[in-house]
């Protein structure tokens, strides 16, 4: 163990090495209370690293629910931060179920009992979230801890949680994204043209019970953008069908919370919660669960608007059959919108003599949604592994030659510098080639 020397606690034991993150146990030289103590691994950690670590601290601490482990304080260590929180004897609910001595083998298969009391305790660990107005953003097993011996479960990691309300994602490249892609929510990944708020920790969590319950992530794959795709436009297999001793209404439950729009999910916590219970009751007392109807008690005190277009279908249309032209299965794809103005209407120009190359000119008054038609597109360009690139031809700047070409070209460099070595290299000689001479006047 590398030895750590923090002013008043004593580390005795390291519980984690991750790529980021180093965790210890210890003890507090004051009280002599055992404390769980997490650090950046990085010798000089970046700004953004630095600003998530402190995050977690400033949002934790506030949370008065015995359902979230509590920060106790946030040291100054060498260049970084030291994280100091209580411990209460847990280890995370990924290692629980994979240790054999628990006797779960990966998954609740025989011991839907327990699968069923844990499921509620992290539902009521949510709930405290839920009333605090935070949005956790990174649920998974591995943020879950449980005490083996006593079966709390408690909440960890709000490095990447949010106080707002609502957040917009913008398209990054997935190896950036923020939160454990196996987890993550369609709308999180910004490529669903919907709004990210407190019901994309819903569908984490259904994915976290899929896993619990079948041993198997929803959608395995080691291409992130395939991932991608996965989340926002592919059906789960049932869990009924990897594990067939599931109850089918605990089945449905999953499916509901793994809905790819919000508003087909569950709205509350309470909401999964009760039905949880109810199979809790009926499991306990006859041993089955018979089918019931999902979401009686899912009643929202939160008025929220739903985000699913209305009365756009022919323009969606257009936008998806000219994509589908250019498309080309073998290769990825470049799309770009360019905003302009005034009336509502779309205007499709070839561009000869290359009949896979087309311009659509979205035209209408400022504030008639048309982002939101052109956002749409999203979906089969990330089943074509292609690119999405906008700029918008603003009424206050239109004092700037070509200014939606450069945000969109801006845009399109941004996500080719996220991309690895290779790839660059790949559309440097791309881009070099078909510019030419005129490279340096697009710069």
């Amino acid at each position: 163990m590398t030895p750590i020397s923090i002013p008043g606690y004593r580390a005795v034991e390291q519980l984690y090495s991750g790529p980021r993150t180093l965790v210890y146990r210890g003890f507090s030289e004051s009280d002599n209370q055992p404390v769980v103590i997490k650090l950046l691994k990085s010798e000089y950690p970046t700004v953004s690293e630095l600003v998530q670590f402190r995050n977690q601290y400033t949002i934790a601490k506030n949370i008065e629910n015995s359902g979230i482990v509590k920060h106790l304080s946030l040291e100054v260590y060498r260049n970084g931060f030291a994280l100091v929180m209580e411990d209460f004897g847990g280890i995370s609910l990924a290692e629980y179920i994979t240790n054999e001595a628990f006797g779960l083998q990966g998954k609740f298969t025989n011991r839907l009992a327990d699968f069923l009391q844990i499921a509620i305790q992290i539902c009521s660990s949510l709930e405290g979230i839920y009333h605090s107005r935070i949005i956790h953003k990174d649920i998974k097993p591995q943020n879950i801890i449980i005490n083996p011996k006593t079966q709390e479960i408690k909440l960890i990691d709000f490095s990447i949680s949010s106080l707002l309300p609502r957040e917009n994602q913008a398209i990054k490249n997935p190896n950036i994204l923020e939160g454990t892609l196996a987890y993550m929510s369609p709308e999180q990944t910004g490529r669903m043209n919907r709004g990210i708020d407190y019901r994309t920790d819903f569908y984490s969590l259904g994915v976290t019970f899929y896993e619990l319950l079948t041993g198997e992530l929803p959608f395995q794959s080691n291409d992130p953008m395939e991932l991608v795709h996965c989340h926002i436009a592919r059906q789960p297999i049932p869990p009924i069908a990897i594990n067939p001793a599931i109850p089918q209404v605990l089945n449905d439950l999953v499916l509901k919370l793994m809905a790819k729009n919000a508003e087909s999910r569950y709205q509350t916590v309470v909401g999964i919660k009760h039905d949880l219970e109810k199979c809790l009751k009926e499991y306990s007392e006859q041993g089955t669960i018979q089918l019931f109807e999902l979401g009686s008690r899912d009643i929202s005190e939160r008025f929220v608007i739903p985000e699913k277009l209305y009365g756009r279908e022919t323009e969606v249309f257009t936008l998806l059959a000219a994509f589908q032209r250019v498309a080309c299965p073998q290769e990825n794809s470049a799309a770009a919108d360019l905003e302009v103005s005034p009336t509502s209407r779309l205007e499709t120009h070839k561009l000869p003599p290359t009949p896979t190359t087309e311009i659509m000119l979205v035209a209408g008054f400022s504030g008639i949604g048309k982002t939101a038609v052109v956002n749409e597109v999203h979906k089969p360009i990330v089943q074509q592994r292609g690119y999405f690139i906008k700029g918008k031809f603003d009424q206050f700047r239109r004092d700037i030659p070509f200014s939606a070409w450069v945000q969109a070209l801006q845009s399109f460099m941004r996500q080719l510098l996220t991309e690895s070595a290779d790839r660059v290299q790949h559309w440097q000689a791309k881009i070099g080639s078909a510019l030419g001479d005129n490279a340096q006047v697009i710069i």
